[in-house]
């Protein structure tokens, strides 16, 4: 490298800045973003992140000035969001809308199963102990998988639409997603909501194999099939936060991630 190239290297950007508020300290994640026209400040829901998008010609002085004024509303926000729930013996998870609680049965054979208990529904996972997270998780996700296979393809023969494939996975910015090529793609938390949520959502990704928006003819078509659509909609809406905190993974709410977000309307880049 010549002198004159290493005079003038630029010093690699931090990934991450630290803003103090009433005696705690906060991570705040730092992302440019080229489309980006203010500085944006968002904490989210999922993983309980907070990130701060800068624009490109953005300072990141006046970056670290805006998230230090604002710690405060950081403070307040995550306060708001639900504790995590971690799968354990003991803890409670919901599976199909009815709380079980988890029993491990170190002793037994077989993986997860359910049985009803003295105290109500349990949710039984056998091996050791180093495993009983994973179990569940991986039960939940078999679980999920088969309802929204079954409702994807109930919701696709009432259409007259094909489905090319139905994949579960831990999705980070929405409920669920649709390809033009058939393919739907689903939150396995789905699995913990009342039935008639998943329902809905597996309604509203088979409509978009014909529209391919939001508009009214959407809607009509959700409808036609789901006609109790805004029910659904409606606890998702209540509810749908609280799903994050089982199992400590990562989640969304329907087509958005329900995230708080704080713009910088002084500090605009022209």
């Amino acid at each position: 490298m010549t002198l004159r190239a290493l005079l003038f290297r630029r010093t690699p950007e931090p990934q991450a800045i630290e803003v103090a508020h009433g005696g705690a300290v906060y991570r705040v994640e730092l992302r440019r973003h080229a489309r980006a026209r203010r500085y944006t400040l968002r904490v989210q829901t999922a993983n309980r992140a907070v990130v701060l998008t800068l624009p490109p010609r953005g300072s990141l002085k006046e970056a670290k000035a805006f998230a230090q004024r604002n710690g405060g509303w950081i403070a307040t926000r995550l306060k708001r969001l639900p504790q995590a729930m971690p799968f354990a013996d003991g803890a409670h998870v919901p599976l199909r809308g009815v709380m079980h609680a988890i029993a491990h049965r170190g002793g037994a054979r077989g993986t997860v199963w359910t049985e009803t208990g003295a105290e109500g529904p349990l949710l039984c996972v056998a091996g050791d102990t180093a495993h009983l997270a994973r179990r569940v998780r991986d039960h939940l996700k078999r679980e999920a998988k088969r309802d929204l296979d079954a409702a994807s393809r109930h919701y696709a023969a009432a259409l007259g639409v094909a489905i090319k494939r139905v994949v579960v996975r831990d999705q980070s910015s929405r409920w669920g997603s649709c390809t033009n090529a058939g393919v739907l793609s689903y939150s396995w938390r789905l699995v913990l909501a009342p039935p008639h949520v998943l329902d809905y959502l597996a309604a509203h990704e088979v409509a978009h194999l014909i529209e391919m928006n939001h508009a009214r003819a959407f809607w009509r078509l959700v409808a036609r099939i789901c006609p109790a659509y805004e029910s659904a909609k409606g606890w998702l809406t209540a509810h749908g936060n609280a799903l994050h905190r089982y199992g400590g993974e990562t989640s969304m709410t329907e087509h958005g991630s329900g995230d708080a977000t704080l713009v910088d309307k002084i500090g605009q880049i022209q």
